[in-house]
C-alpha cells in the first residue's frame, strides 16, 4: 500500500501571526531558524512568542520569517502520538494567552524529492551570495517525493529543501480531527 504525504502550509484564512519564538528573556536565539531545519535540538529552554498581528487564534499556525510550526496543546498531542521519534515538542508562551502551546520541530531529514516528478526546480546560483546553499533547492514549484524514500518517518524535513514541513496522511488526518488549523495540506505523492 503507498504512502501519502502533505506539505504543510500557511492557509489563506483570518488568523493571527506570531513573532519567531525567542528565549523567555525576549533575547533571540543565534540561530533562531534552529526549529526549522531538520535536526535534535538539545534543552532550548524557556520560551515564548509574541502576537505580531492580532487575529483568530489557530490551533496550527507557522511563525513569521522562519516558518516556526506553532501548536495547541491538541495539536501537540497528535505528534506526541503518532510521531514521537520524527518531532520534538518545545512549550511556548504566548503573550496574553494562557493556553499552552508548543514549537514543533521536526528532527528527522529525509532525501525523498522526486526531481522528474516536480513541476519546476529552482536550485540555489553558485554565484548567489548564500554559497553554503549551492547545493540546495531555492523553491520547487509542484513538489513530488518519492514515499519508499520516506523510512517509515510520519514527519519530517527534506533534504535540499528544508523549507517543506511534511507530514503522512495518517497525520494530517488527525489534524484535520482537531480542527482549527491555520494551514493547509498539499499533497506531494
Amino acid at each position: 500500500m503507498e504512502r501519502h504525504f502533505y506539505w504543510v502550509r500557511l492557509r489563506n484564512v483570518p488568523q493571527w501571526l506570531l513573532e519567531t519564538p525567542t528565549r523567555d528573556s525576549g533575547q533571540a536565539f543565534d540561530e533562531p531558524w534552529m526549529f526549522v531545519d531538520g535536526r535534535a535540538l538539545s534543552d532550548v529552554g524557556s520560551l515564548r512568542a509574541r502576537v505580531s498581528h492580532p487575529g483568530v487564534e489557530r490551533a496550527f499556525v507557522f511563525s513569521t520569517i522562519e516558518e516556526t510550526p506553532i501548536v495547541s496543546e491538541a495539536v501537540a498531542s497528535v505528534f506526541r502520538t503518532l510521531s514521537p521519534d520524527d518531532v520534538q515538542l518545545f512549550p511556548v508562551s504566548i503573550e496574553d494567552v494562557p493556553e499552552r502551546y508548543f514549537v514543533v520541530s521536526a528532527s528527522r531529514v529525509v532525501d525523498a524529492i522526486d526531481e522528474a516528478r516536480c513541476r519546476e526546480v529552482h536550485p540555489h546560483d553558485e554565484d548567489d551570495a548564500s554559497a553554503e546553499y549551492a547545493d540546495e533547492y531555492q523553491w520547487i514549484y509542484g513538489l513530488r517525493i518519492d514515499p519508499a524514500k520516506t523510512g517509515g518517518a510520519q514527519v519530517f524535513r527534506l533534504m535540499k529543501f528544508k523549507t517543506a514541513f511534511i507530514v503522512s496522511e495518517q497525520v494530517k488526518v488527525a489534524l484535520e480531527q482537531v480542527g482549527n488549523l491555520g494551514v493547509s495540506f498539499e499533497s506531494v505523492t
